[in-house]
């Protein structure tokens, strides 16, 4: 092999004998910048989207408003109320499985019923997970590592499980996005409550996303996450109001956000106006990171 042949085996994967440069996709031609953010006939999934103050459900509601074929939406509860409510307020069909994220004999059998169900699966979006509410880690009187394995379990091993699975059926596609929901403390140091193990997980998540998005590459699918910043969903209820209070005078918009103002960076990732993004690490924080 030549030096530029060993060069394009590697970056672009030994079954890759497109010859380059590559061509944008022709699909795209001639279609508005609305067109571009249709989800007509697709078919999407995401995980943790039951509660409907959570961020999966907003991405799954603009999904539905942007005109998917299909919705279907994991969550550890059960979420068919949800689902059926998705699919009478905007027309779409929609399904929920009870799945564990935790597990990666779950997701995978779960991925595989869906293809069954539905054919296909053109979106993905790993959402689903649990915070970090132990404080210090040496504050872990049973010393038993319970609330480590329990984050990192739902927060980083199940975003894996689900992207293993999904990329599967993306690659015999050649085609397909993936979207994380990371979040931008997997970037910082959150005071002045102590949440390492979320942290990390996030981190993790973040590194995963940039990893896939060149090894997805190779087979036309691509992988983003969106960093969001402190986010009034209800999981962080549990925290003294004395917390909440400083993380309002550190952001510069002085709140935390919605889950609705998360929509349009999920439509935009999974969508064809995202086409040449991939490895992406969107953050919307309202500016806490920019202090």
């Amino acid at each position: 092999m030549t030096q530029d042949e060993i060069v394009t085996s590697l970056v672009h994967g030994a079954a890759d004998t497109t010859p380059l440069p590559k061509p944008p996709p022709s699909h795209l031609e001639g279609k508005g910048i609305f067109d571009l953010f249709s989800m007509k006939g697709k078919v999407c999934v995401v995980t943790g989207a039951a509660r409907e103050n959570g961020i999966g459900y907003a991405a799954a509601q603009a999904y539905c408003e942007a005109g998917c074929d299909v919705l279907v939406i994991w969550d550890y509860s059960d979420a068919t109320e949800t689902a059926e409510k998705l699919a009478k307020q905007y027309g779409v069909k929609t399904k929920a499985y009870r799945v564990n994220v935790a597990s990666s004999k779950n997701v995978e059998d779960t991925v595989n019923q869906v293809v069954e169900d539905f054919g296909t699966i053109d979106v993905f979006v790993a959402n689903a997970g649990v915070v970090w509410e132990t404080g210090s880690i040496l504050d872990d009187v049973n010393n038993d590592d319970k609330d480590w394995h329990r984050v990192m379990d739902v927060d980083l091993n199940g975003v894996y499980y689900c992207a293993k699975n999904v990329g599967k059926v993306f690659k015999k596609n050649r085609k397909g996005s993936l979207v994380i929901t990371a979040s931008m403390s997997g970037m910082i140091v959150n005071v002045p409550n102590y949440q390492m193990p979320y942290n990390a997980a996030k981190a993790g998540c973040i590194h995963l996303t940039k990893s896939l998005g060149v090894e997805f590459s190779s087979f036309g699918a691509r992988v983003n996450c969106v960093c969001p910043g402190y986010m009034d969903t209800g999981l962080s209820d549990f925290l003294d109001k004395k917390i909440l209070n400083a993380w309002y005078q550190m952001s510069p918009m002085g709140r935390q956000g919605v889950a609705r103002e998360l929509a349009g960076a999920y439509l935009y990732l999974a969508s064809d106006a995202a086409s040449f993004t991939t490895g992406a690490a969107l953050v919307c924080d309202g500016g806490f990171t920019l202090t």
